[in-house]
Order: C-alpha cells, then structure tokens, then sequence
C-alpha cells in the first residue's frame, strides 16, 4: 500500500511540474518559440482547432515564427486567429507563409511577466502541497484502519516530504531559469 501511494504521489507531483513547464513556456520571451502558438485556436470549418493542427509552424529566425498552413483558404483565418489572440503577435502573410515577427520586451513588460512566471510557480507548489497533504491524509487513515504501523505511517510521511521538497526544487529551478530567459535582452 505504501509503496503504491508514493508511486502515485510521485507520478502527480511530476504532473504538476509537467503543466507548468506547459505554462512557462506560453509565456513569450523576447525570442521566438513554437510552443507560444500551442494554444491558439482556429475557426477550422465551423470548430475551433489548434494552429499546429492546420498548419507547419517553423522558426524563420530567432525573432520570427513562420506558420504555413496546408489549405490556402486558411491563411487568412489563421492569421486572424494570431492577430485575436492575446499574445500580442501582429502576423502578416507573404504568399502561402505567414510571418510573426516576436517584438522586442521593455524592461517594464519583463517584469510583469516575472510576476506571472512566479505566480504560475507559487500555483505549481501549491498543487505539490496538497498532493502531499492528501498523501499524509491516506497515511492516517490506513494507521486509523490499523494497517500499517505508526512506524511505517513516520518513515512514509518523510518520504512523501523528500518527494515535496524534491518537487519544490525543481520548480524553483525552472522559475530560475524563465526569469534568466525573461532578462536577457
């Protein structure tokens, strides 16, 4: 049983990382990067889809995200869907390939979105926190029920700690290093 439970909260706290490297890397630096296209979504036919779902995404550049759409009715739309989005890319199409040129950041925008990435990082810790919490909450229960001894609950609530703290390092390791990225000009 206790062996299940930190392979479980283990595997949710490598989750919770996962979601906010996803998370981290919608946040635009100021060079260019496919993934700040992930989540923008195209009227494709009446349904909305993905950009990397209707169209190649390439850097041109280390400033210039190219999109070529496999449709050519899709161009405009796609270009569209970009311009609506709330990244504030301004698109412009040459021929079947549209351009996205990545505008530099002021120093004020830099740390605003300092701000948002240690925001997004105090959101993962927390989901860390309380995976450990439900976690220790199951230990107790299972020493309630008379199933493990109070020994075993001790030295797996510690190993649930080493796997927080463990957990904790990482993220802070990755708000380190989007802040560095965030800084450099």
């Amino acid at each position: 049983m206790i062996p299940e439970l930190k392979k479980t909260t283990e595997a949710k706290m490598q989750k919770s990382i996962e979601a906010l490297k996803l998370d981290l890397a919608k946040v635009r630096t100021g060079r260019a990067s496919t993934g700040i296209l992930d989540h923008v979504m195209v009227d494709y036919y009446g349904s909305p889809v993905p950009v990397n779902q209707v169209a190649n995404i390439t850097l041109i550049d280390a400033r210039t995200i190219g999109v070529q759409p496999w449709e050519k009715p899709m161009i405009g739309k796609v270009e569209k869907a970009i311009r609506d989005s709330d990244l504030g890319l301004n698109p412009s199409s040459q021929g079947e390939v549209i351009r996205v040129p990545m505008p530099a950041l002021t120093e004020e925008r830099r740390k605003e979105l300092i701000k948002v990435v240690k925001h997004e990082g105090e959101g993962a810790k927390v989901a860390v926190r309380n995976l450990r919490r439900d976690a220790n909450a199951s230990l107790k229960d299972a020493l309630k029920a008379k199933t493990i001894s109070e020994d075993d609950e001790r030295r797996a609530q510690d190993d649930v700690q080493k796997l927080t703290d463990k957990a904790v390092v990482e993220i802070d390791k990755l708000l380190a290093q989007k802040e560095q990225e965030l800084m450099q000009i």
